[in-house]
């Protein structure tokens, strides 16, 4: 039993409770973990380039000399070491940090060399850290040249047992050349690789010309260089200002090509995907919507990769357009994919700050020259140390009988020797320490001759410390020496992500390739009810509706078309043919598949076909024309074409053909005009087209007047008024017009 907790007493007790507002103790408490997570584990360093937990995992390699021409050690060793000195947290997170950075479709220059299963691009994890092996590669001895030189400054591990680097010495642009991914507590970091040859070219560019600008620096460094390949389709335009602002994105692309079968057949080959791409995944949705037939255009998909990535798509036949079909698939699956850009990273070490490529390159270039200065000073101090022993021996060697006799006879030598010579206490303590085999007189020799090329070294040292122009070329020698290193000859340094341009294709086609085609006859009720039945019909007596329902208007489509719904409001809807539902049952009321008002009815429904133009009449007369290609809405809540205002509505939607109109009323009296008197418009009311007392339209058409306006009795026959005869019925718009000609139907409607 734990003790019991008590109030404390009125007599004082209480006085080691402290009162404290729970707002600002929860705002304290949530800022020392954002600035944790931000500074400690989710943005890199834009020194380095490395995490934390990056950093630990390379500095305990070194410890453990697992060199690139050294033996492998076991990854449970390495994760052991790094968990237990100086990264207190999982195991697994370790050894995931580990198998990124040894994983060459992850990482564009890798710095852990793998031995065993370290995962591949599939998605499959690494085998267990019992079973791998790793050591350092070449670039990651670039990064940590000179760490034993004072060259970055340590700091206490967790538990203040250890020392660990604050960061690493980076000769090797690390942060772009393999890129840095990481959410932190309201930031994030999103970082391509590049191409490290190109990072040197754009460095060494940027130490000629200090204030150059973002653009020229584009010469040298094109863009991301992804470990994976692909193609990237962004403009130049939009990678300037990505890489100047340090915020954007790039769109990334499967490399493809055309192989043919024989026999006029053939197949596409993908051998690149996009970086971050599963492969298994990838090809398990693209045949999900095989299956789904939302790929029309494709038959089939295989793997056949081994080391390297092939994915055959077979098409459905050989008439098929591989542009179209590729696009098609670019645009459902992730064989384009977009890789954002956010260069939000540690500046300094210190300030979380989001940098343009220029200021990256600078940031690294400054503490390329802190480090320089740092090692040049260590190696400042070392000689002076060994130049003061050297000095000590010379001194020994001119004056050898005496060194010996007072070694000999003297009861203390050291202060003997010192006082006699003028010597320091470490040289004194150099020349008793001294072999007797190094008393020949080679060793003077060789020892005078060390003394003077330390000297001269000493003095090389000290004018590059006095002049910041050498400091640079020291620099843009190192800089140049890593180029040739990884430069574009070499199998990891040359560029493996191409850039092209996006080949143009027209929308509607693309569209039309995700949907397989098929003939349907759609149809409309006069509730309002939709639906697709397959196939074009003919007879639409057997159609069945709910009851007090009835067929409204039915006509043939393919489900690759736009259907465009008009209402009474005056707004026009845009509905895919393959989106009406099937000719099981009843459909589905129109009101489900877009916003439609309650108040609205539907006037009319068709094909849409983008060249034509429409005439948009209200039940007062008030019309203008269309383009059939501004009335298409890209959204459920549709387009607001024709502006009504109730008691009046929209009444009539017809294709504009010929070049008169006829427009009959409620009354019965007709009027002819011409179409040139009536406005095109994108959206309005109209003009008024006829007039009259009280009613409103009951039908019109448009024709060619040289032909005649003809019309169609109840008993199906066709009647025609040439020229001549509808003379009297021709006459301005907005006029009232003259009783229908004898023989008009009754029903007032030209059939």
């Amino acid at each position: 039993m734990g003790k019991r907790l008590l109030p404390p007493d009125d007599n004082g007790g209480g006085d080691k409770i402290e009162p404290v507002d729970l707002k600002e103790a929860l705002e304290r408490r949530y800022l020392a973990y954002a600035l944790s997570t931000i500074m400690h584990r989710a943005l890199p360093d834009v020194r380095d380039g490395l995490k934390p937990v990056h950093r630990r995992i390379m500095h305990a390699m070194r410890l453990l000399r697992l060199n690139p021409d050294q033996g492998f050690a076991k990854c449970a060793r390495i994760v052991g070491d790094v968990m237990g000195k100086f990264h207190p947290h999982g195991d697994q997170s370790i050894y995931d940090a580990l198998v990124r950075l040894a994983q060459d479709f992850s990482m564009r220059y890798p710095l852990v060399d793998g031995q065993g299963n370290f995962g591949n691009i599939d998605g499959d994890n690494a085998a267990a850290m019992r079973y791998t092996e790793a050591r350092m590669t070449e670039v990651a001895s670039e990064l940590l040249a000179g760490i034993n030189e004072d060259a970055v400054d340590f700091r206490p591990t967790y538990n203040e047992e250890d020392e660990e680097p604050s960061v690493l010495p980076g000769a090797f642009p690390n942060l772009l050349a393999n890129g840095s991914s990481g959410i932190a507590v309201g930031m994030a970091t999103s970082i391509p690789p590049h191409n490290a040859a190109e990072l040197c070219d754009a460095a060494l560019h940027l130490i000629e010309h200090p204030e150059a600008p973002v653009a020229k620096l584009m010469d040298f460094v094109q863009g991301p260089d992804f470990p994976t390949g692909g193609i990237i389709v962004d403009s130049r335009a939009s990678i300037l200002e990505a890489y100047e602002t340090g915020r954007g994105g790039f769109r990334v692309r499967s490399k493809w090509g055309q192989e043919d079968q024989g026999r006029g057949t053939w197949s596409i080959v993908v051998t690149e995907i996009p970086y971050g791409v599963q492969k298994a995944r990838l090809i398990e949705k693209i045949a999900e919507l095989l299956m789904a037939r939302k790929l029309p255009l494709l038959e089939d998909i295989r793997d056949e990769s081994a080391e390297d990535i092939r994915i055959v798509l077979v098409p459905k036949s050989r008439t098929v357009d591989p542009g179209l079909l590729m696009e098609s698939l670019f645009k459902l699956t992730e064989l384009e994919s977009r890789f954002p850009l956010n260069m939000n990273v540690l500046s300094r070490g210190k300030v979380p700050n989001v940098l343009s490529l220029k200021g990256v390159l600078k940031e690294w270039l400054d503490h390329r020259r802190d480090v320089l200065v740092r090692r040049s000073k260590y190696r400042l101090g070392e000689i002076e140390k060994r130049l003061e022993i050297l000095a000590g021996y010379l001194i020994a060697y001119l004056n050898i009988d005496e060194v010996i006799r007072i070694i000999r006879e003297e009861d203390e030598p050291k202060q003997v020797m010192m006082a006699r010579w003028s010597l320091t206490d470490n040289q004194a303590e150099a020349i008793l320490n001294m072999r007797l085999r190094a008393l020949r007189k080679l060793e003077e020799i060789e020892i005078r001759k060390e003394f003077d090329g330390l000297t001269a070294e000493k003095k090389q040292i000290e004018a590059l410390l006095a002049s910041d122009a050498k400091q640079w070329a020291t620099i843009k020698w190192e800089v140049t020496q890593l180029r040739d290193k990884f430069g574009p000859e070499t199998e990891l340094g040359k560029r493996r992500t191409q850039f092209a341009d996006a080949p143009e294709h027209d929308l509607t086609d693309i569209a039309h390739a995700m949907i397989e085609r098929e003939p349907v006859t759609v149809v409309v009720s006069e509730k309002g009810w939709l639906r697709a039945m397959k196939g074009h019909l003919t007879d639409y007596s057997q159609l069945a509706f709910k009851e007090g329902d009835s067929l409204k208007l039915a006509f043939h489509a393919q489900t690759t078309d736009k259907i465009l719904v008009f209402t009474t409001g005056g707004k026009f809807y845009t509905i895919g043919a393959d989106r009406l539902p099937g000719g099981r049952g009843h459909g589905e009321p129109i009101r489900i598949i877009v916003d439609m008002e309650n108040d609205q009815d539907i006037v009319t429904a068709f094909v849409h076909d983008p060249k034509r133009k429409l005439l948009l009449v209200s039940y007062d007369a008030n019309g203008f024309v269309v383009s059939e290609e501004e009335v298409v809405a890209n959204t459920r809540k549709g387009k607001q074409v024709m502006n009504v205002k109730a008691p009046d509505e929209a009444k009539r939607c017809i294709p504009v053909a010929g070049d008169h109109l006829a427009i009959v009323g409620e009354n019965r009296k007709m009027l002819v005009f011409p179409l040139a008197e009536i406005p095109e418009m994108a959206r309005g009311k109209g003009v008024r087209l006829q007039k009259y007392k009280d009613g409103g339209v009951l039908d019109l058409k448009t024709f060619t007047l040289e032909t005649g306006l003809s019309w169609q009795d109840s008993a199906d026959r066709t009647f025609t008024k040439s020229r001549e005869e509808l003379a009297e019925w021709i006459g301005a718009r907005a006029a009232a017009g003259r009783m229908v000609p004898k023989g008009f139907p009754r029903t007032g409607k030209f059939g």
